[in-house]
């Protein structure tokens, strides 16, 4: 069967290839893959994977084997894929908590949407009430960030959505943002929730801007610049504010079902920003590093 396997070198980061067919445990789907959603991290630092491994994590298709063990959806559900390794395949092995069934009216396609990028934004903002609560959502353009944009509105929050240049504003008010802006500089907000994909300078600005009590939940670092703090930055008097790192790698399912209910509902949308097949993942990768895609890249399994 094809898969997108890793490549190291300029050639990279992935390549279609012929791999073996995989073997589920009893506790594991089959799935067939349909359709899969690209994420920056995984495509931009490929080298923390081995090379010729099956890549990916996030996908959609229909389960063609149940799990042996009686676990799991049955034979025919349309699934979604979240943070599933090796997910980039026509065909996959996986756990059932790696699962969840995309609900009728939700297509399949925008089932491999969220995945790490929506599971990511919930799992952050749940954290604390939001309602009339100030969140920041910096690289508010991408695919985590358009996900946090609506599940924050959606809370009751009072959204400022932060993008790197006025074209990565275009549909965030729609989604839910209350302000757009493209930098830091001049505002006088402070902010009782951060989520911050982008590190670097921005991260210790947006420290600056955040408010007693509040908290700076760091999930990504795409500028790959270091942050340096300022001396004294981070004293302060009144209630004490924390910088949250994020890595949590914990099974999906619950939280995918979630996602794709409100989807089901019409609360939620799939911020698809490019649709293409996986035959032109080259394009698609260079599309997404050089940030002319907004929101998630889903490719179909051809």
């Amino acid at each position: 069967m094809r898969a997108l396997v890793v490549e190291h070198g300029s050639s990279g980061p992935v390549r279609l290839a012929e791999v073996d067919e995989p073997v589920p445990s009893r506790d594991q789907a089959l799935v067939a893959i349909r359709h899969i959603g690209l994420n920056f991290g995984e495509l931009n630092y490929v080298d923390q994977w081995p090379a010729g491994a099956v890549h990916g994590h996030d996908a959609s298709g229909v389960v063609v084997r149940a799990a042996a063990d009686g676990s799991g959806p049955p034979e025919g559900t349309r699934v979604a894929l979240g943070m599933s390794a090796h997910a980039w395949a026509e065909r996959v092995a996986v756990d059932p908590a790696s699962l969840a069934a995309v609900p009728e009216g939700v297509e399949l396609a925008d089932g491999a949407a969220p995945g790490i990028a929506g599971v990511t934004a919930l799992r952050v903002l749940r954290t604390r009430s939001l309602l009339a609560r100030d969140v920041l959502i910096t690289g508010a353009g991408g695919g985590v960030g358009r996900f946090a944009v609506q599940l924050a509105a959606l809370a009751g929050a009072r959204v400022t959505a932060l993008v790197g240049s006025p074209d990565r504003a275009a549909g965030l008010r729609a989604l839910g943002a209350d302000e757009v802006l493209t930098g830091l500089a001049g505002t006088e907000s402070r902010f009782d929730l951060v989520l911050d994909t982008v590190g670097g300078p921005l991260l210790a600005q947006a420290w600056d801007h955040l408010a007693e009590g509040g908290t700076l939940h760091a999930v990504g670092y795409s500028s790959g610049q270091d942050t340096t703090f300022p001396s004294g930055t981070l004293f302060g008097f009144g209630a004490p504010r924390t910088l949250a790192t994020f890595g949590d790698m914990t099974p999906t399912s619950a939280d995918l079902t979630e996602l794709l209910d409100l989807m089901a509902a019409g609360k939620l949308s799939a911020p698809v920003g490019r649709r293409g097949v996986w035959q032109d993942v080259d394009d698609a990768v260079q599309a997404l590093f050089a940030r002319k895609v907004h929101g998630k890249i889903v490719l179909d399994v051809v």
